[in-house]
């Protein structure tokens, strides 16, 4: 098998739908297959997978483990010799995968990859970055990351059309060698939904694996997914990931420089956004939004999971 791709879904039917359908439509002459884990979902995902996709392999939780949990429940069973994580939001464009597939197999060396990822206007996502130690988040929260010279976790002025060494690749379309995952092993599963794949591609780099950005195709990637309904929520959950990454590569004392580092941020942010909407109505829904993350913010220290 050329290649496996594992998706994982928690209610998020009609994306899932739209997916697969240009999965299947991209992968030309590969030889693949398509695991979906399902988070238990309640909006009917598992009848339309039987009924449109009847070749996929799924697999249905009783509960939702998250996703990067889920993602080793496809990966244990994933015969592939490369493995894609793909999200359910994303569109395969043209011959990306087996794109893909073929710049593994002509760089040996290289553990993770990912193509050039696409807004659905086109324009082009961060979706290749740095990692984020403290001093860039703490170039972040002083707002100096909007300078191209201090810009080197986002790389927000990187237009993505050539090819780089990078620390991290997103979640949302990352393909990696299986034999490079057998030796790095699978996803921290104490990750609920983000930093997972932070911390996977900083393992795979310790280990001696390249990650790699190559434009060599493209996917759409709505953003969001299953998490755009939880708003303030979702910064609490992407907090408690960063904190998490920090304090499991850093120890106590860097998860807690991480820790007060995101809340001088988002206080930060609160604070300007109240002022700003004195005078701009516009300006109300950021404040009320940071201001949630401020008031949510003890979720956000990492605690041992079940």
């Amino acid at each position: 098998m050329d290649l496996s791709i594992v998706i994982v879904n928690w209610n998020t039917r009609d994306l899932l739908q739209g997916c697969l359908h240009t999965v299947y439509a991209g992968l030309g002459a590969l030889r693949a297959e398509v695991i979906v884990v399902d988070n238990a979902s309640t909006d009917d995902s598992l009848a339309v997978l039987a009924a449109e996709f009847p070749a996929a392999r799924v697999i249905a939780n009783a509960q939702n483990r998250g996703f990067a949990a889920a993602n080793n429940q496809g990966f244990a069973v994933a015969t592939g010799r490369h493995i894609l994580l793909l999200n359910t939001d994303t569109l395969v464009l043209g011959d990306v995968l087996p794109a893909m597939v073929a710049f593994l197999d002509e760089h040996p060396k290289v553990g993770v990859m990912g193509p050039r990822v696409l807004n659905t206007d086109r324009t082009t996502q961060n979706s290749a970055t740095g990692y984020p130690t403290l001093a860039r988040l703490a170039l972040q929260t002083l707002g100096l990351d909007r300078f191209a010279m201090f810009d080197t976790y986002r790389m927000a002025y990187w237009d993505r059309r050539d090819q780089r060494a990078v620390q991290v690749i997103s979640g949302c379309a990352m393909m990696v060698r299986a034999d490079a995952m057998r030796a790095v092993g699978m996803l921290d599963a104490d990750f609920f939904f983000f930093g997972e794949e932070t911390d996977w591609c900083h393992r795979f780099a310790r280990a001696g694996w390249q990650i790699i950005f190559a434009p060599v195709g493209e996917i759409v990637h709505f953003g969001g997914g299953s998490v755009r309904r939880l708003h303030h929520k979702r910064d609490i959950m992407l907090t408690e990931g960063t904190v998490r990454l920090h304090r499991k590569h850093g120890g106590l004392a860097a998860g807690l420089a991480c820790y007060a580092l995101l809340f001088v941020f988002n206080l930060s942010r609160a604070l300007a956004w109240s002022v700003a909407a004195i005078v701009l109505q516009s300006a109300r829904p950021r404040a009320r939004h940071f201001w949630g993350v401020v008031g949510g913010y003890g979720a956000a220290w990492p605690k041992a999971r079940a």
